[in-house]
């Protein structure tokens, strides 16, 4: 294969924001993939995702109001295929911005990068009830939003593989660095042109505003040693109900199972996991209305609706540790946290969930106990 190798002018192509958009989106996305699926970590998905958007909004104004490369005008995306049809010949075309291949895969991954932005916005204010949509959708579409959102995701991914194969394949093909020219700005030409203007401080201002909205997003965890980044509802509290139930273990919020459990609970107060609670009748009342009023089907929170979803209707579970759900989601903690001395049995939630007192089992208001930390 015979390299081009008559490309001796150098030339500035692309302009500083165009290439701190470039870099940044790529920390975001690493970042963004690194995180999703953990929920300890929701905190650093959803502030990766607001920047992934706020990238993509920039990056569409950019392409009406930037730097000549830098202008979806200026993409020859309408020459895609006689540039595909002679790429691996002599003929193959050299373009000093965006080819006809690269044009289309920005506008691919902008329309991909939206669409999982928008549904990871839906799924956030559906499911964990926080963002700008926090509350506005159910919790049943919002779960299927998240579906999509991964399903958008893996498909984003596939074409950014997509995409840094045929950066390779041009570089090696036309004998220059794509990479490092998204780096420095430079390529190379056959003929003297000028550079694109630099645009300084539009990217003083977009590496500052990232700077700050990072500062701002986490400095919680500089002012607080077990900082919650997301605060679940304030749910009804019931003073009978922490008394008679906090004297042994943790109050559970009776959110976290169904109205049936608590009532087959309290109807059989005498044998309560082979203790007797000595309620008085008027106090057994109290307590399966307040169970009753905030069970499970009333879907207070996420994790209620999750349990409840995971709950058949036949089932009538008394421990929590049963649930599908919950064994679900800890399927894959390690004996030793089980051992830990914070912890010692699987009930005891509040060693691991700072909110579990509140009833609200924030995603990422979990914490696991450290190694270090293990059984004396």
């Amino acid at each position: 294969m015979m390299f081009i190798n008559y490309l001796k002018y150098s030339v500035k192509v692309w302009d500083l924001p165009t290439r701190i958009f470039h870099w940044l989106l790529v920390l975001a996305f690493i970042f963004i993939w690194l995180t999703q699926g953990d929920d300890r970590y929701l905190d650093i998905h959803v502030f990766a995702g607001y920047l992934f958007l706020g990238l993509l909004v920039f990056r569409l104004i950019w392409g009406f109001m930037g730097s000549k490369y830098a202008k979806f005008s200026n993409f020859p995306y309408l020459k895609i295929w006689n540039y595909l049809a002679t790429l691996f010949t002599t003929k193959r075309q050299h373009f000093l911005g965006h080819n006809p291949a690269g044009s289309w895969a920005v506008f691919i991954i902008l329309g991909l990068g939206f669409m999982v932005s928008i549904t990871g916005l839906l799924t956030l204010g559906g499911e964990e009830r926080h963002g700008p949509l926090a509350g506005m959708i159910s919790f049943a579409l919002g779960n299927s939003f998240h579906e999509w959102h991964e399903i958008t995701a893996w498909i984003m991914l596939g074409l950014i593989g997509i995409h840094i194969l045929g950066v390779i394949t041009e570089s090696w093909l036309h004998n220059e660095n794509l990479i490092k020219s998204m780096i420095t700005g430079v390529k190379f030409t056959t003929n003297k042109t000028n550079d694109v203007p630099k645009y300084g401080l539009i990217a003083i201002f977009m590496i500052l505003s990232t700077i700050s909205g990072i500062f701002s997003y986490f400095n919680g965890y500089l002012l607080t040693e077990n900082y919650r980044p997301f605060i679940g509802p304030n749910l009804p509290q019931n003073t009978l109900w922490q008394e008679a139930c906090g004297e042994c273990h943790l109050a559970y919020h009776p959110s976290l199972l169904p109205a049936r459990s608590w009532q087959l609970m309290l109807a059989e107060q005498e044998n309560h996991f082979e203790e007797n609670l000595y309620l008085e009748q008027e106090d057994v009342i109290e307590l399966q209305t307040f169970a009753v009023e905030n069970a499970a089907e009333n879907h207070l929170t996420e994790v209620a609706w999750k349990n409840n979803r995971s709950i058949s209707p036949e089932q009538v579970l008394l421990r929590i540790t049963e649930i599908e759900y919950w064994t679900t989601k800890h399927q894959n903690i390690k004996s030793e946290i089980w051992q830990h001395s914070k912890v010692n049995f699987k009930g005891n939630c509040v060693a691991c969930h700072l909110d579990a007192e509140q009833g609200t089992f924030e995603d990422a208001a979990m914490r696991l106990p450290l190694n270090s930390e293990s059984n004396d």
